[in-house]
């Protein structure tokens, strides 16, 4: 029997994941983001990055005119920037405070931490781009993540005192 794209995304969600946001610049100089799960490293030496995007919107021909792009994870009380990044709105960005790093990505105040690549490589495969990116710069916070699982957010339960 086939996989369904629906079987596929049903047995996927059984995958917990971060969240996270990427930002970048259009060519017009306009700040873009995008909520995605689907991101990990690939490579220590040298720091290498990957996230996919759908291929066929407005935020995969954003990364294709970038050569820079933050990488913004998630802390558990940011749901709310995540369902705004995520949601189809022309300005994301209003009302939502960030700095840029050297290279003019936008990177999100208050998240659990953030890294700046430049764009290496974009692979067309299936529905979606493939993007690497080598990181140039990484800030780490405090805090617990913003998870997603089975199709819902979710957050880290605090481990059971046992007494120890």
């Amino acid at each position: 029997m086939p996989v369904t794209k629906e079987l596929f995304r049903h047995v996927l969600g059984h995958f917990a994941t971060g969240v996270a946001v990427v930002t970048t610049r259009q060519p017009s100089g306009k700040p873009w983001g995008f909520t995605v799960n689907s991101f990990t490293s690939v490579s220590l030496e040298p720091p290498l990055v990957l996230y996919c995007v759908d291929s066929s919107g407005e935020s995969a021909r954003a990364i294709a005119g970038s050569d820079y792009f933050g990488v913004n994870f998630l802390g558990d009380a940011q749901e709310h920037i995540s369902r705004r990044f995520a949601s189809r709105s022309g300005d994301r960005f209003e009302g939502v405070v960030y700095t840029e790093t050297s290279n003019g990505s936008p990177v999100l105040e208050g998240c659990l931490g953030y890294i700046e690549c430049k764009k290496v490589a974009l692979h067309t495969h299936g529905d979606h781009d493939v993007i690497i990116g080598e990181v140039l710069e990484a800030h780490a916070g405090e805090g617990n993540p913003l998870l997603f699982f089975r199709g819902a957010y979710g957050r880290l339960k605090p481990p059971h005192s046992n007494g120890h």
